[in-house]
């Protein structure tokens, strides 16, 4: 029998050893580990409810528009209420009856406003009367200052104006289609009833627009707290609900009523300093101009501007020297300067101030949809606006960019 081989068989290793052959292998080409991903906001956007609070606004915007006859008279009732209820609520605490301190102030208001527009009617008349010799001044002032030659304004006028008679002589001399009738245009002759008859419109809708803020002031006034009663009756069922509706409530009336005693008494002061100012520096009709300024001054930066512009081209035509015209344009914009970014802030208290430049936004957008009206209201709708947004759990971002 013969002996077979034994088989060789390769013995296992052991773990070590086992480490070690996998040590001396090569290394394997691994993959590179993905660098991680820069960091990304993700704000949950519908796009559903981001079509639907674009057309709301869309459609709010076109309301507010549309309906501005109504919500105008309503929003100066509104002001006027805020800034009057709290000498109503001091009579009152005197034993006057409510109907009747209300009554006698706003007939005190407007008999007041009647009589300043009645004292300074002479001296408007007179700057108005002087206007057609302020205008040939200025063009004798800038005939001189060019040397009497001919600028490219003018030229282009003679231009326009041989160009014109070219066509006109070639219209005139093309002799006429057979079977074309020839269409001459003519212009409309002045008609004075017409204009008598928009100017009556106009005065009629005035005085029915001031009858309406009138007695919307009064019954708002005489009201007292009943609709701030209602409001919060109708906020909710919870006390939580309640008091934030009478946070919001007044948060809202102390805005208003601090933002329109600032505006009050930064108005007096400019309209003093610029008549003042203005009669040192020999203007004529400083008492007018410094009416126009009190008044003005109510408007954001438009009101500042305006009278500047306006001191400026006056006192040019009035003195004939530029030198003049800076001087009284760069007195009135001091004036403005000092008082809005010295005074009103040092007034106004920090709780209630607004980012600048959300509030010049906002006036031209209230100024686009209003006109002037907008202009006067846009900051106190703007403060409604954040004082409820600041309440409101899902309108706190745009509180948030109201705010200073």
């Amino acid at each position: 029998m013969m002996d077979q081989a034994p088989e060789t068989e390769t013995p296992a290793q052991s773990p070590p050893a086992a480490q070690a052959t996998a040590e001396a292998q090569p290394p394997r080409a691994q993959a590179q580990e993905p660098e991680p991903a820069a960091p990304v906001l993700r704000v949950p956007l519908h796009v559903r409810s981001a079509s639907l609070i674009v057309l709301a606004s869309v459609a709010a915007l076109a309301t507010l528009k549309w309906a501005s006859a109504f919500f105008i008279p309503l929003m100066l009732g509104l002001i006027f209420s805020y800034a009057l209820s709290p000498i109503v609520d001091a009579l009152e605490r005197l034993r006057i009856p409510r109907a009747i301190s209300a009554a006698v102030l706003i007939l005190g208001i407007l008999g007041g406003a009647g009589a300043s527009v009645y004292s300074f009617s002479d001296d408007v008349n007179q700057l108005v009367t002087s206007l057609p010799a302020a205008a040939k001044k200025m063009r004798d002032a800038l005939h001189v200052h060019t040397g009497g030659s001919d600028t490219t304004l003018n030229t282009v006028q003679k231009a326009a104006a041989q160009l014109e008679q070219a066509a006109q002589e070639a219209g005139t001399a093309a002799p006429a289609a057979r079977g074309v009738q020839r269409v001459q245009i003519e212009k409309p002759r002045f008609d004075i009833r017409e204009h008598l008859w928009s100017g009556t419109i106009g005065l009629a809708s005035l005085i029915g627009q001031i009858t309406v803020v009138t007695f919307l002031t009064y019954f708002l006034v005489l009201s007292g707290n009943t609709f701030r009663r209602k409001l919060v009756k109708i906020s909710g069922s919870t006390f939580a609900e309640k008091k934030i509706t009478v946070q919001a409530l007044d948060e809202i009336t102390a805005q208003i009523q601090r933002y329109l005693l600032v505006q009050v008494v930064a108005s007096i002061i400019v309209g003093i300093a610029t008549g003042l100012s203005f009669w040192a520096l020999g203007m004529n009709h400083a008492a007018v101009w410094g009416f126009a300024s009190a008044v003005l001054n109510l408007i954001p930066y438009v009101g500042a501007a305006v009278v500047t512009i306006a001191a400026a081209l006056v006192g040019f035509v009035q003195f004939g020297e530029l030198r003049m015209a800076v001087a009284v344009g760069g007195a009135s914009l001091l004036i403005h300067t000092l008082v809005g970014n010295l005074l009103v802030p040092l007034l106004t208290s920090k709780a209630a101030s607004m980012n600048p430049v959300v509030v010049f936004v906002g006036v031209l957008a209230w100024g686009w949809l209003w006109g002037v009206w907008g202009l006067l209201l846009g900051i106190p709708i703007m403060m409604i606006v954040k004082a409820v947004c600041d309440r409101v759990e899902h309108l706190k971002p745009v509180g948030e960019l109201l705010g200073d």
